[in-house]
């Protein structure tokens, strides 16, 4: 069979060295021992050695590539049965192959340019220009590439993609530039709740009047309070402080905070829940960006229904209740006019009335063209992350200077100019040289990895001076960044792809089979992940906590859900676990097993595929494209582990599914909301339940059953005996997060040219008895994050 052009092209590559000129022996390897069974439209597994190409930049012929030589590598290929090669053949065409992807290496680094994924961009445009403002909302969602929307495999650009910059930096730019004469003038109200519309209008007897206040004692959706009597004609950082306590309890009553126009179709944002205590008046202050003609609505938490309330009315109501004794507003928050964010752009240039509008003003310039420049300049300066050179800003400038020759007005053509720099590549993209980071490289990489924004000053300072690439100076700022309080947004942001919290709203539960999942236990949820992860890495605690832990991060309702006593309040705390909690560690958290279920069921593969992918660093292949999937059965008339028996007794499917299931048995003692079950629910054959006097709409089914076996024999009762023996390999367990850690932070995953690299951290890591910020330390402190 003759070779393919494709692969004919790399094999010259391969066997070209200085001393040789002819291709020779690759080529006849893969003649000899591959294309007969690896080429075609039957090509076995469906591999075809057939298309393999010369191009090692293209990653999925690279990882094509990579396979081939690990399987020549180990063994497996070519398979027993087939005339098999001589050692050194083998050795010789994995050498070739390796040392082709090294030249490739070194001429492009191991990670290609990457740009600025949404949050990204918002957080560094928000930062330059010293605005608050939810820019994603203009970009679309960004595709993710080895679990992470920061690496450059799954990023694309598009005509579609500018024009949606374009916009999202024009708004950025007319929130930050200021075109009134003067501030907006400061609301400073205090309002009584029993002076509100809906308060006064409706004609359910929900709500009690005292000399105090305001009491309100149902949690029903549509008796919410809206601040109708605060409207803000102007957008801005409005305080507010709200005076409240529970009424007729021994227990904290909560309340729940959102802020938008409150208008039907509209999209309201959650701002918080509060606790009021019994019995003693609390001022609870936060303040808050808010939209002009938005406000804010208060909900109790936890309360009756309004039925329940009306059928005895408010006044001879004894259960508990939320008093609101007042609400004060300050606002809109400036410390000096023009806003800080104005000054940054044009600093202490005059404005002046508009020809058209007397009570608009705009910036002027005596020297405009010169001004521009030096302007637009500036803000390049501190947008490209580095020191720019001429050529970096001309054509910005040139756009400034030609709208200036349109009859654009000095202020208008500086903006196109700024927003010019908030689309361009130099902004867009993480600029990185092959070879050793620079200073400013590093800065950067550093700065989007724990904050997820632009690097501040110190670390601007520190690389313009050539001192950021010393190991202390670069432990130090790495300490600094993660004691910070920017690493709120890396916490978010990692803990979201890498445990898949992200996904938290892509199912609702069914109100059938979980009626008590509510948007309180929602919240809760996702806090206690990322509350965890910030401890654990605060602390330099083990990371075989997100295995296994002695405690967690939990409020009331968390507390509640997880069967924890002793937690009252809606504040979040360090909570040590009841030896019989089945909880500790990322896996058994309520917000993981949601996102690994859908609405109304569980399933082992899907939980077992997590574990093997996010915990063990070992994700499991794809089912072959013939396997029909298992259906779940709501109904009760068979368990998950019966399907899954008749599932697996296909061959090509028993040898993945026995890595892959253990774990996922082990996690069936949770249910769709990651509460701790023996027994299914279900909606068709099943016992009734009777929770607190009333009936539950579901019914109680089989059985579970968590017990199963590990592939290497070890057997397990339930969850708590197999994170034991998960944690027999904790370098396993450090390196598949080391893995995690580095493809988030650097743009792409290892490769196998890495291998010692990645030991070498782990060993690091092994002397610090295995500390989460250790790991930390000793990534950025590795060649795979101070290398492109």
């Amino acid at each position: 069979m003759p070779l393919p052009r494709g692969a004919a092209a790399l094999l010259l590559l391969l066997s070209a060295p200085a001393a040789r000129a002819q291709p020779d022996p690759a080529s006849p390897f893969l003649s000899a021992h591959c294309l007969g069974c690896h080429s075609g439209d039957k090509a076995k597994g469906g591999f075809r050695a057939d298309r393999l190409t010369a191009d090692l930049n293209d990653a999925s012929n690279r990882e094509r590539w990579r396979d081939a030589t690990e399987r020549v590598r180990s063994g497996e290929m070519p398979p027993a049965g087939r005339p098999q090669p001589p050692a050194a053949a083998s050795a010789e065409f994995v050498a070739q192959v390796e040392k082709a992807d090294a030249a490739r290496r070194a001429a492009t680094g191991r990670v290609p340019l990457r740009r600025l994924n949404r949050l990204e961009y918002e957080r560094t445009v928000c930062d330059l220009l010293g605005v608050e403002l939810d820019l994603r909302e203009y970009l679309p969602p960004d595709a993710a590439a080895n679990g992470f929307d920061t690496n450059s495999g799954g990023q694309h650009v598009s005509s579609f993609l500018m024009e949606r910059y374009l916009d999202a930096a024009e708004a950025a730019l007319a929130v930050a530039v200021s075109n009134s004469p003067k501030a907006p003038p400061v609301v400073n109200k205090r309002l009584s709740l029993t002076d509100e519309r809906h308060v006064k209008v409706t004609t359910e007897k929900v709500f009690r009047h005292t000399d105090d206040g305001l009491v309100m004692f149902s949690s029903s959706a549509w008796q919410a309070v809206t601040l109708s009597q605060f409207y803000p004609p102007d957008r801005g950082r409005y305080r507010f402080r709200i005076t409240a306590s529970a009424v007729q309890s021994d227990k904290p009553v909560s309340f729940r905070v959102d802020a938008g126009p409150m208008l039907m179709g509209t999209k309201n944002r959650h701002v918080g829940y509060f606790d009021a205590p019994p019995g003693k008046a609390v001022t609870i202050e936060f303040t808050e960006a808010i939209e002009a003609r938005n406000t804010i609505r208060i909900l109790p938490y936890g309360l009756a229904s309004a039925q329940a309330v009306h059928k005895v009315g408010a006044d001879a109501y004894d259960g508990p209740g939320l008093l609101i004794h007042h609400v004060e507003v300050t606002g809109p928050l400036h410390d000096a006019w023009p806003p800080a964010s104005h000054r940054r752009l044009f600093g202490d240039l005059p404005q002046a009335p508009t020809p058209t509008r007397r009570d608009r003003v705009e910036v002027t310039s005596k020297a405009p063209e010169a001004d521009a420049e030096r302007l637009v300049r500036d803000f390049a300066a501190r947008a490209f992350r580095r020191p720019i050179a001429v050529a970096d800003v001309r054509a910005f400038v040139a756009l400034a200077k030609r709208r200036l020759q349109e009859g654009a007005s000095f202020e208008q053509a500086v903006r196109a100019g700024f927003a010019g720099v908030l689309c361009s590549p130099k902004f867009l993209y993480l600029h990185e040289q092959p070879g050793r980071l620079d200073d400013h490289a590093l800065a950067a990489r550093l700065s989007y990895f724990l904050t997820t924004s632009t690097p501040d000053s110190e670390l601007l300072a520190l690389a313009a001076a050539g001192k950021l690439d010393d190991p202390a100076v670069l432990r130090v700022q790495t300490d600094r960044l993660v004691r910070g309080p920017q690493s709120a947004a890396f916490v978010e942001s990692f803990v979201g792809q890498w445990l898949g919290l992200r996904d938290l709203d892509s199912t609702e539960p069914s109100h059938i089979l979980y009626p008590e999942y509510d948007h309180a236990l929602r919240v809760a949820m996702q806090r206690e992940a990322e509350l965890f992860f910030a401890a654990v890495l605060a602390d330099d605690l083990p990371l075989t906590n997100f295995v296994a832990s002695e405690f967690t991060i939990l409020n009331s309702r968390l507390a509640r859900h997880y069967g924890v006593p002793g937690v009252d309040g809606w504040d979040f705390r360090r909570v040590r676990l009841p030896a019989d909690s089945h909880r500790g560690g990322v896996p058994t958290m309520a917000a993981v097993l949601k996102v690994t279920a859908n609405g109304t069921s569980t399933s082992p593969v899907i939980r077992g595929a997590w574990v093997a992918d996010r915990i063990l660093g070992v994700p499991p292949p794809k089912p072959p494209p013939d396997i029909p999937a298992v259906e779940p059965d709501i109904r009760g008339a068979t368990t998950i582990r019966e399907q899954l028996a008749k599932h697996r007794s296909v061959a090509s499917c028993a040898a993945c599914h026995a890595k892959i299931d253990p774990a996922g048995f082990a996690l069936e003692s949770f249910d769709v909301i990651g509460g701790y079950r023996e027994f299914y629910r279900t909606t068709g054959r099943g016992q009734p339940v009777t929770l607190d006097g009333r009936r539950m709409p579901y019914l109680r089914g089989p059985r579970v059953d968590p017990a199963d076996v590990l592939p290497d024999g070890a057997r397990f009762a339930d969850i708590d005996e197999l994170k034991h023996l998960l944690l027999r390999d904790k370098d396993a367990l450090t390196r598949a997060l080391a893995v995690k850690l580095v493809t988030y932070g650097t743009g792409g995953p290892p490769e196998p040219a890495d291998r010692a690299e990645l030991a070498a951290v782990v060993a690091r890591v092994r002397d610090q008895g295995y500390g989460f910020r250790a790991l930390v330390h000793a990534i950025v402190q590795s060649t795979l994050f101070r290398e492109k």
